[in-house]
């Protein structure tokens, strides 16, 4: 079971507002290596909204000395290799990606994702899938949620979980027999 679980928390409505990312490598069911940074959003889309900043906590002060999302990129690809990323309702966090390098004139790189809201309401039978109610039940209840790491610790934490219970030797065998999504973005993957 080896995969990077993701997170994004973003300055306002904008996909493209990334403001921190949070990063969880996967190898073997373990959790590995971890990082974590703010984000200087693209050029118009970097006010900070009250609704966003009352959720995570980030302000304008805080991303002043990060890098912008171009000159970051780079660190995310390397972090992630060639794994496939996992993201709680990966829709919005995958759409950061894609909305955060179109804002950056650069293209968005090719990866194929898979989402642990999807797992978790084909594992789990829960009252609600929020990443706070999913990580419970993946037995992952200490952590702060709508904070980029707390998030995508959590999110991996429901994978790995769900991993074994059913009996899945990777997350794309995962996926499958729980019938969730592989998505992709980014350019069309080469067929081997």
């Amino acid at each position: 079971m080896d995969f990077t679980a993701i997170d994004f928390e973003t300055a306002n409505r904008s996909s493209a507002s990334a403001c921190s990312v949070g990063l969880v490598k996967v190898r073997d069911g373990k959790v590995v290596e971890r990082d974590w940074w703010y984000i200087r959003p693209p050029a118009g889309h970097g006010g900070f909204s009250e609704w966003n900043v009352r959720i995570h906590g980030i302000e304008e002060h805080d991303i002043v000395e990060a890098l912008g999302w171009s000159d970051q990129l780079p660190d995310l690809i390397d972090f992630v290799g060639d794994d496939v990323m996992v993201a709680h309702n990966a829709g919005f966090d995958m759409a950061v990606i894609r909305a955060a390098c179109d804002a950056s004139f650069i293209p968005t790189p090719s990866y194929s994702y898979v989402c642990s809201l999807q797992i978790a309401r084909r594992t789990y039978s829960l009252d609600s899938y929020r990443l706070p109610v999913a990580a419970m039940a993946a037995g992952f209840d200490d952590f702060r949620h709508h904070d980029a790491m707390g998030d995508a610790e959590a999110c991996a934490a429901i994978i790995i979980h769900a991993g074994r219970r059913h009996e899945a030797d990777d997350v794309l065998e995962l996926a499958a027999t729980t019938r969730a999504r592989v998505g992709r973005i980014g350019a069309a993957l080469a067929v081997a």
